[in-house]
């Protein structure tokens, strides 16, 4: 299975000023559901790796998150794409867990579920945590230029606090294009990888 593991705040929908807590409140960013479509018209499955503190914090609940989640789920069905899962980290920051980003615990568990091998999965997010949680792992990272990461430019150094190695570029849809190999009238295609066991969430 080929497997991307995204960041959601930043990558997907905009910061904003504080949490999302309605489904009203989320709104896509650019182009980045275009980008998931042709993950998904490639052969990759992709899968959201979230912190979401405001849940152990009370500013909204499962509920209020479903619900956001199953607006993101319909407005990428409407351009032919698909997210097969959402996991997400409740934990606010002092309660010592092992899923909050930058600890690799949430996306060990997206690992095991869907049986794909640590170097091979792609870990991509504009989030520096999301980021060195997919280096602690030993999976292959991405930056992508949006969110809080909006001010990096790719090809420029590499902001401290990002993993060596970590690859940069200009937005989700920039990642898929140099992903997928780009043939003139010839539908996309992934860049083979060895072939891993599936899972289902």
């Amino acid at each position: 299975m080929k497997l991307v593991i995204l960041d959601r705040d930043g990558t997907l929908n905009p910061m904003g000023d504080d949490y999302i807590t309605s489904a009203d409140e989320w709104t896509a960013v650019p182009g980045a559901l275009e980008a998931i479509a042709r993950l998904n018209h490639a052969g990759w499955h992709v899968v959201v790796a979230t912190n979401q503190p405001g849940l152990g914090r009370g500013l909204f609940d499962v509920v209020a998150l479903n619900a956001i989640h199953a607006k993101m789920h319909r407005q990428l069905a409407a351009v032919g794409g698909r997210i097969d899962a959402v996991f997400y980290c409740p934990h606010a920051a002092d309660e010592d867990c092992t899923c909050r980003k930058p600890a690799p615990g949430l996306l060990e568990q997206i690992g095991d579920r869907y049986g794909v091998e640590r170097h091979d999965l792609r870990v991509v997010g504009s989030c520096e945590a999301h980021v060195q949680a997919g280096a602690a792992l030993g999976a292959q990272v991405h930056l992508v230029c949006t969110g809080r990461s909006a001010q990096v430019v790719p090809g420029g150094p590499l902001p401290a606090g990002l993993p060596p190695g970590t690859l940069v570029h200009a937005s989700l849809g920039d990642f898929v294009d140099q992903l997928l190999p780009l043939v003139p009238g010839a539908p996309a295609t992934a860049a083979p990888l060895p072939a891993a066991g599936q899972g289902a969430h």
